[in-house]
């Protein structure tokens, strides 16, 4: 069996398949490889973890057409709540300051896969699922790649070939591309809470001695929570029983929501900062979490590497719409090369905010607290960090 496309996405996931539905009214052919079955996906709990959508993503997802169906099950972002434990400093964003109705929403993954592949489903975009990378080749005019679907062996063609195939990329890997890698020595602890009190749609961050500490509202009583906390102490924490555990997050927390219970059980992750050495290969480019991992204390993650797919989609169509090659390694430097100033401010910001909070020197937990009562007693600087928030640093 031998197929050809004009552009083959390994990778159906959140941002394979926005990029695959930002494609599909062209007139181009297009390929969707996926290594995980709807049942599969449906059942997997990494479809549970909780999204915080910045207001431009939101906008991003409305042009594709999915956000209406999300839209119901995601809760806004009205108030943002940032402030340093034990210390003075706090400062508070709202949206109606900003004229909006929403900083952002958090939605639970499922929700948006669904939407996803609802509108993918209508589609002419061949979908081959379950299907692996085996091995792959370019040419001067397209690039061969070897796939395992069900039970055969498969090679397809393609003009491009974009890697969205997560952290553990097959494609980077066949590729040779090599990582810059940094350890933060945290584990991020995920889990769920009841809240005694309205969270009143506001998200807290929260800075601690060990790391921060996020709240993001899941309705009006509840909290999808992301605790960062150095890796002996995160371990320590995980062997807790439920009462040890939801004494020690509400001790580090506060009683800003009431008292707390554990709504799910707590799941450790550890943290690096990952990015691959280069965005392009010979017809192949490398989007979302294929290209670079961050650390989640901003929640860029998904916000940045839809941001990859919205670009790249809009530059193949243009490049398509001058009947260009659209997998010509000019064209794929020039998008690497717009796509590097977003990525590069998002990685000092995420990677400053943990340097900087994840940090007891004295001098500079005064600083930091001095900076956050600035911070909020300027309107101008807070309409900078609202729009930092909203993820309008970059056209759309």
């Amino acid at each position: 069996m031998s197929t050809d496309f004009d552009i083959l996405i390994v990778g159906g996931g959140l941002v394979g398949g926005s990029l695959a539905l930002a494609l599909r009214h062209s007139t181009l052919r297009i390929g969707l490889v996926e290594a995980v079955t709807d049942a599969e996906r449906q059942a997997s709990s990494a479809s549970e973890r909780a999204l915080a959508l910045s207001r431009s993503t939101v906008q991003i997802l409305d042009g594709l057409g999915v956000w209406t169906a999300v839209a119901a099950k995601a809760t806004p972002i009205q108030h943002i709540h940032v402030s340093d434990r034990g210390h003075f400093g706090k400062t508070r964003l709202h949206a109606a300051d900003q004229g909006v109705d929403a900083l952002g929403h958090v939605a639970i993954a499922r929700a948006l896969e669904d939407a996803i592949q609802t509108h993918l489903d209508g589609t002419p975009i061949t979908r081959l699922c379950p299907a692996r990378v085996m091995g792959l080749k370019a040419g001067p005019d397209s690039v061969l790649v070897s796939l395992r679907h069900h039970d055969e062996n498969v090679n397809v063609s393609a003009r491009l070939l974009v890697a969205a195939d997560g952290g553990n990329s097959t494609v980077r890997s066949l590729l040779g591309i090599e990582q810059d890698v940094r350890v933060y020595g945290q584990t991020a602890i995920v889990t769920e809470v009841n809240t005694g009190k309205d969270t009143r749609f506001t998200a807290y961050e929260r800075f601690t001695p060990s790391g921060p500490l996020a709240f993001l509202p899941l309705g009006r009583r509840k909290c999808s929570v992301v605790w960062t906390l150095k890796d002996p102490d995160a371990e320590d924490l995980l062997q807790q029983g439920t009462r040890e555990f939801t004494a020690s997050l509400q001790n580090a927390f506060g009683y800003w929501l009431g008292p707390i219970t554990l709504g799910s059980r707590p799941q450790g992750f550890r943290l690096k900062l990952i990015r691959a050495e280069k965005m392009t290969d010979d017809r192949v480019v490398l989007i979302g979490n294929a290209m670079h991992q961050l650390h989640p204390v901003a929640g860029q993650g998904f916000n940045l590497g839809l941001r990859d797919a919205a670009m790249l989609s809009e530059r193949i169509l243009a490049q398509a719409g001058f009947d260009e090659d659209i997998g010509d390694g000019a064209f794929l430097s020039r998008y690497a090369e717009a796509r590097r100033r977003d990525l590069g401010r998002v990685i000092r910001f995420t990677d400053t905010l943990v340097r900087v909070f994840s940090n007891d020197f004295p001098p500079l937990v005064v600083a930091r607290n001095l900076a956050l009562v600035t911070l909020d007693r300027l309107p101008f600087a807070k309409q900078l960090l609202a729009h930092q928030a909203m993820g309008y640093g970059n056209r759309l």
